[in-house]
Formats: C-alpha cells, sequence, structure tokens
C-alpha cells in the first residue's frame, strides 16, 4: 500500500528508543568493553550483538536508561521480540507513554490474543499526529478481536484525517469488514480501493482471494486475468489460477486480528524505502513476524532490507525461511544465489540459478541473475550466454530492459567482442538516453579507442552533470580531456577523480599522465607510485613501470 508520508511519520513512533548512548566515564573495564563492543556492532547493524553487548552493561548498570532504550531497540531488531517485551516493561515503569515499548507490548498482547490488554497498551501510548496511523491500525484489530464495530469505526474515522492515509485506511476497512462478514460492505470497500489505487499487490491479492472464497471464482479468473501485464503480480495471478484450476479456495488474506496488525506493520515497512530509515522498517518486520511467522512477504522484505544493511548472510538466512509452497519461493531462491554472489561464494550462486534456470527456462530474471553470477566469477562468455537467453525472452524491449543490454555489452567487452558489445551499448543508449552509466561505458571504451571523441566528451560531460560527484565518471572527462591535447583541463578534472576515488590505478594512472604533460614531472611520478601501490591489471603495471623508469626531472 501506499503510506507514503504518512508511513514514515508513523516510524517515529520508535523515536523515543533510539535515543544516543553516553560513555560512562566511572563504568568499570567489563562493562565498557561491552559498551564499546555493542557501539561496534550497532555501526555496523549487527543487531543480534549489539543486543548481547548492550544486555551485558545494562545487566551491569540496570539503571542507565540509556542502555535500556538501546537493548530494547536492538533485542526488538534482532528478532527477540519476548525478551524485548520485558524490556519495554521496564521501560514504561520510567516512562509511562514510552510509544515503542507501548507498541512491543501491545504487539505481544495480540500475540496472545489478549484484545482487551492489547488496546490498553497502545492507548497508553504518547500521543502525536505523526503516530496515530500505527496506533489507530493496532487499536482498529484488536477492537475487531472484541468484535466492537464501534471502535473499529472510531479507529477509521481517526485514519481518515490523516493526509495521505487514504489508501491504507481504504485497505484496512475492507479487511476488517471481512473478518467480521460484513462481505458486501467488504466487497463495495475493496472494489472502491482497486479503482482508487489499482497497483498495490496486497489489495489486489485481498480483493481476490475474498471473490474466490465468495463464490465467484469466475469474476476472480477474470479479475486475474487483468493483473498479467505486470510481472511483480505474476506470483500472486499464478498462484490463484492454479486454485481456481484444481476447485479450491484460498483462506482469507487475514485470518485473525495478529494478522491484520502484522499486515499493517509489514505496509509501513514497506513505505521505509531510504538507506535511513532501513533499521527501523527491520524492526517493524520482526514485530510483524512475531505476530505471523509464516508471512512470506515480509520475510522477503527483511530480507531485502538486510541487504540495504550490508548483511548478506543474514538476509540469505531470511530467505530460506520462506517455504517451498510459497509463491514467492522463487524469488527468494534467486536472492539466495545472488547473495551467494555477493559474498564470492560464486560457485554455489552459479550452481544455484542454473538448477532454477533449467527447471523454468522462461524465467527472464533467473537468465538475468545466472549472468550477473558468471561476470562476478570473471567468466564473461557463459555471462553473455546467459544474458542472451534473458534478452530473448524480453520481446520488444522497453526502456527498462537497458540494463540487460548494458550488462550483456559488459560480459561481451570481456570476452573481447567490442563488436557486440558497442551494438548492445548503443541499444541500450536508445532504451535510456539519460542513463550515466550507459553514457560514461561507452563514451570510455571509445575515447580509450581514440574514436569519436568529440561526441564521447558529450556523453561524458552529460553523465557527469548527471552524477556530479561519481569519480569514475569525471576520470573518464578527464580522460577525454587529456586524448583531445586539452592537458590542463585534464589535470584539473583527473585531480577531482582522484579526490573522489582514492586508491583506484587507473584513475591515478591518468592523472599521473595529465601531470606530466604539463610539466609537474615530479608530481606525475609521485601518482604513478601510487598506481602501482594499488594493485593495477597487468597491462596496466607494465606501462607504468615504463614511465617511471624516465628521468622525472
Amino acid at each position: 500500500m501506499r503510506y507514503g508520508s504518512i508511513a514514515l511519520a508513523s516510524a517515529l513512533l520508535l523515536g523515543s528508543a533510539i535515543v544516543p548512548a553516553f560513555a560512562r566515564e566511572e563504568a568499570d573495564a567489563l562493562s565498557y568493553g561491552a559498551y564499546l563492543s555493542a557501539r561496534v556492532a550497532a555501526d555496523e547493524h549487527d543487531a543480534a550483538n549489539a543486543a548481547k553487548f548492550y544486555r551485558e552493561s545494562l545487566d551491569r548498570d540496570p539503571t542507565d536508561p540509556s542502555l535500556l532504550a538501546l537493548s530494547f531497540f536492538y533485542e526488538t531488531s534482532a528478532g527477540e521480540v519476548d525478551s524485548a517485551t520485558d524490556l519495554a516493561k521496564r521501560l514504561v515503569a520510567v516512562t509511562p507513554d514510552d510509544r515503542a515499548s507501548r507498541l512491543v507490548l501491545a504487539v505481544a498482547a495480540l500475540r496472545r490474543g489478549d484484545y482487551a490488554a492489547a488496546r490498553d497498551e497502545i492507548g497508553k501510548s504518547g500521543k502525536a499526529d505523526t503516530v496515530t496511523l500505527t496506533v489507530s491500525l493496532v487499536d482498529a484489530w484488536a477492537a475487531a478481536g472484541q468484535h466492537d464495530e464501534k471502535a473499529v469505526q472510531t479507529d477509521i474515522d481517526a485514519m481518515r484525517t490523516l493526509a495521505g492515509a487514504e489508501s491504507v485506511t481504504a485497505f484496512h476497512r475492507g479487511l476488517i469488514l471481512e473478518y467480521l462478514g460484513r462481505n458486501a460492505q467488504a466487497q463495495q470497500v475493496y472494489g472502491d480501493a482497486v479503482k482508487a489505487d489499482g497497483a498495490q499487490p496486497r489489495l489486489l491479492n485481498a480483493y481476490g482471494r475474498f471473490l474466490e472464497r465468495n463464490g465467484k471464482p469466475g469474476e476472480a479468473l477474470a479479475f486475474y486475468n487483468g493483473l498479467a501485464a505486470n510481472a511483480a503480480l505474476t506470483p500472486i495471478s499464478d498462484a490463484a489460477k492454479a486454485r481456481i484450476a484444481k476447485g479450491q479456495k484460498p483462506d482469507a488474506l487475514i485470518r485473525k486480528p495478529q494478522d491484520g496488525v502484522a499486515e499493517a506493520l509489514f505496509g509501513i515497512a514497506a513505505s521505509l524505502t531510504d538507506e535511513s530509515s532501513a533499521d527501523v522498517s527491520v524492526l517493524y518486520l520482526r514485530l510483524a513476524l512475531y505476530l505471523k511467522p509464516d508471512f512470506d512477504l515480509a520475510n522477503i522484505l527483511l530480507g531485502d532490507r538486510l541487504e540495504t544493511l550490508e548483511k548478506v548472510a543474514d538476509a540469505i538466512e531470511v530467505y530460506r525461511k520462506v517455504g517451498e509452497d510459497s509463491p514467492y519461493h522463487r524469488l527468494a531462491q534467486i536472492q539466495i544465489a545472488t547473495d551467494e554472489a555477493r559474498l564470492e561464494k560464486n560457485d554455489d550462486a552459479i550452481r544455484d540459478l542454473k538448477a532454477l534456470a533449467e527447471s523454468d527456462p522462461n524465467d527472464l530474471q533467473l537468465w538475468s541473475a545466472l549472468g550477473d553470477a558468471y561476470r562476478a566469477a570473471n567468466k564473461f562468455p557463459e555471462a553473455a550466454g546467459a544474458y542472451d537467453k534473458a534478452i530473448a525472452l524480453v520481446g520488444p524491449p522497453q526502456k527498462k530492459d537497458w540494463i540487460l543490454y548494458f550488462s550483456r555489452a559488459a560480459a561481451r567487452d570481456r570476452s573481447h567482442d567490442w563488436k557486440a558489445a558497442e551494438a548492445d551499448l548503443e541499444q541500450a543508449r536508445e532504451l535510456a538516453p539519460d542513463e550515466p552509466q550507459i553514457l560514461n561505458y561507452l563514451g570510455y571504451s571509445w575515447v580509450d579507442q581514440g574514436r569519436n571523441i568529440p561526441e564521447a566528451l558529450k556523453m561524458l560531460e552529460r553523465a557527469r552533470a548527471l552524477k556530479p560527484y561519481d569519480g569514475y565518471i569525471i576520470d573518464s572527462v578527464g580522460w577525454a580531456y587529456y586524448k583531445l591535447g586539452r592537458y590542463g583541463e585534464a589535470a584539473k578534472t583527473l585531480e577531482d577523480a582522484v579526490l573522489l576515488v582514492p586508491g583506484d590505478p587507473t584513475i591515478n594512472d591518468h592523472y599521473g599522465d595529465a601531470l606530466f604533460k604539463v610539466g609537474r614531472k615530479l608530481d606525475a611520478h609521485f601518482q604513478w607510485d601510487h598506481a602501482l601501490t594499488f594493485g593495477p591489471e597487468a597491462d596496466e603495471k607494465s606501462a607504468i613501470e615504463k614511465k617511471l623508469q624516465a628521468d622525472p626531472q
């Protein structure tokens, strides 16, 4: 659902838990060591170890409010919600309206099926416009568990006052009406919501299941066929069509109030898409999975957020929880193999992706991922072959397909087939004329080959305008200046590139060449020395060594 800015604001519900830690000057050595270990783990987004070490520090100083809040936050983020609940009780004893603690206590009560306690806990949360959405959703579902329709309506009315929350309000209103058995009203609400916001997978899944469950398989089939154009909805529509063909009826998307709150927490987590919010998104997803452990899509999203935090091994562990009977199992397996490649377990990644591709040779995403894995393993001809399979499945190429042609171009280039690589880059540029990666790759290649340099420079300057702080693009611009004999501009531009990407042998080598041309020969030797230190390719190394043999005076 499009929770938008209102969901991001509601994430501030956790704000009271994320507080700065203050070093305690009088802490004993063991406590301070645990504290420092916790800080390191937290900086590395290692929630499990941050929770462990903050808890050790807290055990030695149980009255420190900062350690209590941090222990609570990281226990929850690590999925240790039971122990986090104990910490939440200690937090509310000090700060009764602590929003994060009240949310966790409400979730714990929901898991026990104690809807009255859940409403009591969330009702004691600190009041603010920024948390109205979360509080109202939790209370509405707990009220539904009590069959208190008047309270449900009060919560729905509160959400309706929030700008940007129209979509989520309609979605959960439909879900609650269906849960309460108000099917005629639910169908009307679902239908209106689909018309107003018909691109949301969870809403479409809920409505399709509703039609199937209420004796309308023909209408449901027509509905699912209408989703065929959107590849992201394929897992939903394929699973549904298989059910309809077998005459099976699915469960409702929401079977109990706990599922409804899990859905709400998942939706908020999904709306937190920027990297700085990934930690908070993880926490919401842990709570959602605490309520609904078989929530496969939440595991998929959790894996994605862990990847954002560069916790790739943890992401693999989460993806492995998606069972074979899930419509998202294949997606999870692809992500596992992709992450294996990120961990440089290239043989494992290639093996797994090949097996998946052989079982479904018409899956474009699989062939693309296999190409990426081969490329990571420096098996460039094999990578090009995998991209061939992917591109053959594309049909008439669209803008989004530029990455396939770009990736195949890179594989073909490294396979010493520049003519074919150049054709792919031109095709990619035709699809996405302002994509900096394409402009830089093609432009730099032309410059390095001494071809089409004026045109290449225009492309590279356009790429620089689009990504002004990309050191590799700036290096390409500087190298074009160099090839055109504009050595002063080259030296200045390549200096900027070195500052942005320190430690790249090619950029240092280029900068040294430009400095040599403007008469700064000692500085040139200094840059070439640096280039050697940074481990250039064998042919680059030999060329740099020859330049260093020249007299710098």
